[in-house]
């Protein structure tokens, strides 16, 4: 209790989802997986010495400590905050900072139970409980809750996305190629647009997706530094997807 107390838990849970993701886009053995997870603090200490302290690296995985820490301590004060005043925004406020450290369904829990009497209806709620139902594959609840937010301005974003997606997840491939078109528009739309050439994919248009994903690519150069770096991991993702597209396996 005293460790966790002083946040061991939220530093342990943080650095295996550093090293697991880590591991997953670098390609690395799946030995180490088992390892960080069966052993979690011996694990993670062992992948970040081997594989990713390097003069490059450094910096980052500073940057990624400094924010867990710092997301657990915001845990423990609203969570108090929360005990000592039970309202709608302290529920609120807990909900957003689980649901951003990777506690989806706690987040859930608080979401679901603040929908009640005049925030029954919440748009920031229904729009952050599409992302919520999404990542725990609660798709036909993202599909409701994604509905009722559909004409506010802030859900057509990623919100407008994970609708996309959740209806291809549940066979309504129609429904979804439909939503993707409506997120369309050069030099925009660069997270949707990734998204809709992965359903390409999985629909064996393969030609089509290529077609998004140069786009994406050659269009990167001309964004602004604000939006360079808003837009940088589907810029990468779509040079990924190029590669494997023009892969000599992929062209046999």
């Amino acid at each position: 209790m005293f460790f966790l107390n002083n946040y061991y838990y939220y530093i342990i849970i943080g650095l295996q989802i550093i090293c697991v993701v880590h591991c997953l886009r670098k390609g690395t053995q799946t030995m180490w997986i088992w390892l960080i997870i069966f052993l979690p603090l011996i694990g993670c200490i062992a992948y970040i010495i081997m594989e990713i302290l390097n003069r490059n690296s450094i910096q980052q995985v500073q940057s990624g400590m400094g924010n867990i820490i710092y997301a657990a301590g915001k845990i423990k004060k609203l969570e108090k905050q929360l005990e000592f005043s039970d309202t709608f925004n302290n529920r609120i406020m807990l909900a957003d900072a689980y649901l951003s450290a990777g506690y989806t369904e706690k987040a859930i829990q608080l979401y679901e139970t603040s929908l009640t009497g005049a925030f029954k209806d919440n748009e920031h709620v229904l729009i952050q409980l599409v992302t919520a139902y999404y990542e725990v594959q609660r798709y036909n609840d993202a599909i409701k809750a994604a509905k009722k937010v559909y004409n506010n301005p802030a859900f057509h974003t990623h919100g407008h996305v994970l609708y996309a997606m959740a209806l291809d997840k549940i066979g309504e491939a129609d429904l979804a190629e439909k939503e993707f078109n409506t997120m369309k528009g050069r030099y925009s739309y660069f997270e949707a647009r990734y998204q809709y050439g992965l359903f390409l994919i999985n629909k064996n248009r393969v030609g089509e997706a290529q077609k998004i994903f140069n786009d994406i690519v050659n269009e990167f150069s001309y964004l602004s530094s604000f939006e360079k770096r808003n837009n940088r991991v589907w810029y990468n993702n779509a040079k990924q997807e190029l590669r494997k597209i023009n892969s000599p396996a992929t062209v046999n």
